[in-house]
């Protein structure tokens, strides 16, 4: 069952197929015994319309995983530093120009 799953995700299959092929799969994970497959089923019919989107498009949110990973070990790194700030540029040094406001910047901004 997980190399059919795998060929669906393949990318070289129209949106129709890909959806016919998910159906199919899906009723086949349902009726099965493996509680993992049942609840990846659960799981697609749940997220279908993205997961279509997504191939459909061709794109993926990895990039921005990565960069979220990256963000989260620099903050975890920086446990004890002296202000935010610090941390801030850490993450602009290591991440590039990303356009990060605090809280209390975004307040005073709109007022």
């Amino acid at each position: 069952m997980k190399e059919s799953l795998r060929a669906i995700f393949a990318g070289d299959l129209e949106i129709d197929e890909v959806n016919e092929m998910l159906d199919h799969w899906c009723k086949r994970a349902s009726r099965s015994r493996l509680s993992s497959f049942i609840r990846l089923s659960k799981t697609i019919r749940t997220h279908r319309d993205g997961i279509l989107a997504s191939i459909r498009l061709g794109v993926s949110n990895g990039r921005v995983e990565g960069l979220n990973t990256k963000v989260r070990s620099i903050i975890a790194r920086s446990y004890g530093f002296h202000s935010a700030k610090a941390t801030l540029a850490l993450v602009m040094l290591a991440c590039g120009p990303i356009d990060l406001k605090l809280p209390y910047e975004r307040a005073s901004l709109s007022t």
